[in-house]
């Protein structure tokens, strides 16, 4: 199938103010673009102007973008179209954990406690709850549904600061909450967990009348490789489409601003579209150089 995609941000500033951000699809899936889908920044001021754009991978392979929006703000917007599979996400029951001795050095970091991830706080509640459920992905299921139904979603229950610890505690959150404490819970039962963000429409689900929103879901490392999990929705979707990986949130902010901003309009599209004839991209797999010195602020 192919999936139309994209986003329209506008942000507000009153002084020139540097921005960092993870909106473009990540490397491993860019093979899949139709069309380019590079990112415009369009002042909204009445005045033109020409906003440089950089970009580099970050530490953790994702592509960073960086510029300056002029003072009284600018419009952030990209429209792409990408070829997906159209197979629900893969499942496979028979994935064993790797013991730690034995994990890619790579890997190893995913294994330790991470800003919203405290480890420290929650491994005896991993244990009891989880340390006599067959190791593997019967046991990450288990703390993917134990994760499912213990905390309530709502957009309300917002908030940045939230922690796995406190998800725990207090039983709300949205999308980004279910994937911390899953992967603090994972971590402390000695499996790799990463945070991923990216697109997530309603394809082969009952569509959700909320508005379009990028979603967190996460990855584990079993049986040497990375398998995908939502304690969010807690089902193998359709048409998942990548942006960023890291430890967390932390890692992967997808609008980094050095200064003070007001986030005036967001708007995000995902969806299943009538298929066109397949031509990708010339910079379908385009990627940039990585630069040592690279850097993001949460």
């Amino acid at each position: 199938m192919q999936i139309r995609y994209g986003y329209r941000i506008e942000v507000i500033c009153e002084q020139p103010t540097a921005l960092l951000t993870l909106l473009d699809i990540h490397p491993s899936r860019r093979h899949g673009l139709i069309r380019p889908d590079e990112m415009r920044v369009m002042p909204v001021t009445a005045q033109p102007a020409t906003i440089k754009i950089s970009e580099h991978l970050d530490p953790f392979g994702n592509i960073c973008r960086r510029f300056t929006v002029p003072a009284g703000g600018a419009v952030i917007a990209c429209d792409g179209l990408i070829y997906d599979s159209g197979e629900p996400d893969v499942a496979e029951p028979a994935a064993q954990e790797v013991a730690p001795a034995d994990l890619p050095d790579e890997v190893l970091p995913y294994l330790l406690g991470s800003r919203y991830c405290e480890t420290d706080r929650l491994a005896g509640t991993a244990w009891s709850l989880f340390g006599q459920v067959e190791p593997g992905w019967a046991r990450v299921q288990a703390v993917t549904q134990f994760v499912h139904n213990h905390i309530s979603f709502g957009y309300a229950f917002a908030r940045s600061t939230r922690t796995a610890a406190e998800a725990f505690a207090e039983r709300i959150g949205v999308c980004r909450d279910f994937a911390h404490l899953a992967i603090a819970l994972c971590r402390c039962l000695n499996i790799p967990a990463r945070y991923c963000n990216g697109y997530l429409g309603d394809i082969g689900v009952v569509p959700n009348p909320a508005p379009m929103d990028f979603n967190a879901w996460f990855e584990v490392w079993l049986g040497g490789r990375w398998h995908t999990f939502d304690a969010r929705h807690n089902q193998r979707r359709i048409g998942r489409i990548v942006l960023a990986r890291g430890r967390d949130a932390t890692d992967v902010p997808m609008i980094t601003s050095f200064g003070p901003h007001e986030l005036r309009r967001f708007e995000v599209i995902t969806e299943e579209v009538e298929e066109e004839p397949i031509r990708l991209s010339p910079t379908a797999v385009r990627l940039v150089p990585a630069k040592r010195d690279a850097h993001i602020a949460a």
